[in-house]
């Protein structure tokens, strides 16, 4: 997916179909896999770092379980995921035997002011901040219904790094991660970093070409992509793997 400097703006029912649709759950499975101690003075549940696919990594690089989520921040089933597994998989990842990456799947223009500026403090502050948008989705999103033909017409043409500062306006996501940490020039500057969009759309890319990624969520475990989009389902697998 390369976004180009001309953007097919918006049908805003648009993309969220690409969204899986599997039915979410919980799952009350637990482990009794021995954990792995982090470094002095450090928990594995903040611990957080970019990997060479330009995704952020929560917990131990080293873990024998390995999760990367392809994940879109527009995504309702995302969404419900990152609701459901927050606690348990937290728990996972704290015993060192689990670690989870996120990586960005742009599956509309919406997605990338909204992980431009979840990016923008770094590894760390990704996951509380993703969460938190996951939270407030509805909320953004009801928003992007509410864009005009004018809106959208006055954007065609534009790059994608002068779009991306405008529909954040629009959409009040500046203003979510300002209250959240993100210094509001700070957060100007990502959403104006070309680097940084063309790596959003590179990571995507590169989900479609090696792991044939159509929608979101979508996991690969130790490197094999589990068709499964729900907590419930994903749970266990991650125990029997020895997570």
């Amino acid at each position: 997916m390369k976004l180009k400097s001309a953007l097919p703006i918006l049908t805003i029912a648009i993309a969220l179909a690409a969204c899986s649709k599997e039915d979410a759950g919980n799952n009350a499975a637990s482990s009794n896999t021995a954990g792995v101690t982090a470094p002095a003075g450090a928990q594995w549940t903040e611990t957080a770092s970019k990997t060479e696919a330009g995704g952020f990594l929560l917990g131990n690089p080293d873990a024998k379980v390995k999760l990367i989520e392809y994940g879109a921040l527009s995504c309702s089933h995302c969404a419900q995921f990152s609701a459901e597994s927050s606690a348990p998989m937290k728990a996972l990842i704290a015993k060192g035997t689990l670690s989870y990456e996120m990586r960005p799947f742009l599956l509309n223009i919406l997605d990338m002011p909204a992980f431009l500026l979840a990016r923008c403090n770094g590894p760390v502050p990704y996951f509380p901040i993703s969460e938190q948008i996951f939270a407030d989705q509805a909320n953004w999103l009801g928003l992007a219904q509410q864009l005009t033909p004018a809106d959208q017409a006055a954007w065609q043409g534009l790059k994608p790094e002068q779009v991306a500062p405008l529909i954040a306006a629009k959409l009040q996501l500046d203003t979510f991660v300002q209250q959240r940490g993100v210094a509001p020039e700070k957060a100007k500057a990502c959403l104006s970093d070309k680097a940084a969009i063309d790596e959003l759309s590179k990571i995507t890319e590169s989900g479609v070409k090696e792991f044939e990624i159509t929608g979101t969520p979508t996991f690969v475990v130790n490197g094999t992509v589990e068709r499964v989009g729900t907590w419930k389902d994903l749970e266990p697998m991650l125990i029997a793997a020895g997570a």
